[in-house]
C-alpha cells in the first residue's frame, strides 16, 4: 500500500487549507438538500467568499424535495449537528427486530413529519409518532432476516431493501405500498437516494454481487454493473466534487465509479470483508474491514493513504465468535478531521483522519457493530453488552451509557432533543428486540 505524507494529503483535500479540514457536516441536521452534504463542511465559515461549484450548492428546494437517508447524507459522514442531554432516561420504547442474524440491523430514520421510520428483521417498516404510537406498519416482505437496511425518504416516498432481493417504495403518509421491484437475491444495504435515482448495492448467491441504478418513482432499474465477487452489504456513498459513488463488498475490495458516466473508476484490496458503509470527508473514503483495520482511501484514484489496526489481542469474555476479534464491521462517522468508529474488539476508537494516528480508545463490553454517530460534543455507540454509550468527543470518556436487553446495532438518530436507536432480539428469549426513543433525564 502506497502511504502518504500530511502535506500530500492537505492537496487532495483540494487546496481549502488548514481550517477548512474541520467537520463533514450537512448544514442542518438530517434533512440534507436531496440528500446532499454540505461542501465538506460549514459553508459560511470554510468557504467564505468563495464561489462553489452548482454541483455542490446546498440549493433551496421545496419541503417535498427534502431527503433524509442513512448516515446523513450522500457521503455517510454520521454526523448530526445537534447536542444531545448530559443525562437521559428511556420514554417509550416499541418493538422490532426478532431475528437472530447477527449482521447490523436497519436505524431509525426521522420522516418530514416528525414520525420515525424503522424497518426491522421481521420484513416490515413502521411509523412511529413521538409519544411512541405506531401511525401505521406495513409488511414489505416474508423472508425469514426481512430487512437489515435504514429507508432513504424523500418527496413523501420512504425506500428500502429487503433479504428477499426486492426493494420496495412506500409512502410515508400512510405506509401503502407504491412499487417492489426485484434487483437479485438480496438488498440487504441501504438505499441511497440522489436526484430522483436509487444507488443500491445487491447480493447473489452464487455468491456475486452488483450495484444497480433505480428510477425511483417508477423502481425501473436504469443501470447495473456486476463487478462485486461477492456479497455487498456496504450502503453505497456518493461524492459529487469528486464524480464518485463507491461501497464495498465481502471479498474485501472497495469499488468505485465515476457518477457522470458509470465508467469503473478503481478497486481497492483490504484484505477483509467490507460489510459496513464507507465514510467519505474531502476526498477520503474511511473504510472499515474485517481485516481488522480501518484504512483511509483516496476517493479520486483509490490510492490507499493509511492503515489502522484495531487491537486483534483483546476479546470481550462473552465473545461469540473469538476468531473474528479485531475485525470491523461498524460504519465510522467522521467530524472536526477525526474519525470514530468500534470493532470487535469491543472498543470504541478515534483516530485522525489527516494521519491515521489514534487519539483515544474506549473499551466496552461487546462487540460494536452497528453505526457510530457523532455530535458536536459526543460519540454514541452502541455494544453487544446491550448498551448505548455517549463518549465524549474529547477524550472518549463516558458521558452515560444506557442498558437494554439485546445488541445495540443501529446506527442512533438524534432529532429533536432526542435520541433514537434499536436493538436486535435478546438471545435465548422470545422478546423482541426494541426501539428506543431517549430524552433528558428530569
Amino acid at each position: 500500500m502506497t502511504e502518504r505524507t500530511r502535506r500530500d494529503w492537505l492537496r487532495i483535500a483540494g487546496g481549502v487549507g488548514v481550517a477548512g479540514l474541520a467537520g463533514c457536516s450537512s448544514l442542518g441536521d438530517d434533512r440534507s438538500t436531496d440528500g446532499t452534504d454540505s461542501p465538506d463542511g460549514d459553508v459560511e465559515s470554510d468557504f467564505e467568499g468563495v464561489d462553489l461549484p452548482l454541483a455542490l450548492d446546498d440549493r433551496p428546494q421545496s419541503p417535498d424535495g427534502l431527503a433524509t437517508q442513512f448516515r446523513q447524507g450522500l457521503r455517510n459522514h454520521g454526523h448530526i449537528d445537534a447536542t444531545i442531554p448530559e443525562a437521559v432516561e428511556v420514554a417509550w420504547s416499541v418493538p422490532a427486530n426478532r431475528g437472530d442474524h447477527t449482521a447490523s440491523k436497519g436505524s431509525p430514520i426521522r420522516a418530514p413529519s416528525g414520525d420515525v421510520l424503522l424497518a426491522d428483521d421481521t420484513g416490515r417498516i413502521q411509523s412511529i409518532a413521538s409519544d411512541g404510537t405506531v401511525t401505521w406498519s406495513t409488511s414489505i416482505s416474508d423472508d425469514d432476516r426481512g430487512s437489515h437496511g435504514t429507508p432513504a425518504v424523500a418527496d413523501g416516498t420512504a425506500y428500502v431493501g429487503t433479504y428477499d432481493g426486492v426493494v420496495s417504495a412506500v409512502s410515508v403518509a400512510d405506509g401503502e405500498v407504491l412499487w417492489q421491484t426485484e434487483v437479485g437475491d438480496a438488498a440487504a444495504a441501504s438505499p441511497t437516494y440522489h436526484e430522483g435515482r436509487l444507488y443500491v448495492a445487491v447480493e447473489y448467491a452464487t455468491p456475486s454481487g452488483t450495484v444497480v441504478i433505480m428510477d425511483a418513482e417508477s423502481g425501473e432499474v436504469e443501470w447495473r454493473d456486476d463487478r462485486p465477487t461477492d456479497h455487498p452489504h456496504s450502503t453505497v456513498a456518493v461524492d459529487l466534487e469528486r464524480d464518485r459513488f463507491l461501497f464495498g463488498s465481502n471479498d474485501g475490495h472497495v469499488y468505485a465509479w465515476s457518477l457522470s458516466d458509470r465508467e469503473r473508476a478503481w478497486t481497492f484490496d483490504t484484505g477483509g470483508d467490507v460489510k459496513a458503509p464507507i465514510a467519505v470527508c474531502r476526498g477520503i473514503a474511511v473504510v472499515p474491514s474485517w481485516a481488522g483495520t480501518v484504512t483511509a482511501v483516496d476517493v479520486a484514484d483509490g490510492t490507499g493513504l493509511w492503515e489502522f489496526e484495531t487491537d486483534e489481542s483483546v476479546s470481550p469474555t462473552d465473545d461469540p465468535d473469538p476468531g473474528r476479534t479485531g475485525g470491523v464491521m461498524c460504519a465510522p462517522a467522521v467530524h472536526d478531521g477525526t474519525v470514530y468508529v468500534g470493532s470487535h474488539d469491543s472498543s470504541a476508537y478515534a483516530i485522525d483522519l489527516a494521519t491515521g494516528e489514534e487519539l483515544w480508545s474506549t473499551p466496552t463490553g461487546g462487540w460494536i457493530t452497528g453505526s457510530v454517530t457523532a455530535t458536536n460534543d459526543h460519540v454514541l455507540v452502541g455494544s453487544y453488552d446491550a448498551n448505548l454509550y455517549a463518549l465524549d468527543r474529547a477524550d472518549g470518556s463516558v458521558t452515560w451509557s444506557v442498558e437494554g436487553r439485546g445488541d445495540v446495532s443501529s446506527a442512533p438518530l438524534v432529532a429533536d432533543g432526542a435520541i433514537y436507536y434499536a436493538e436486535r432480539a435478546p438471545e435465548e428469549s422470545d422478546e423482541a428486540g426494541l426501539c428506543y426513543k431517549l430524552v433528558a433525564a428530569d
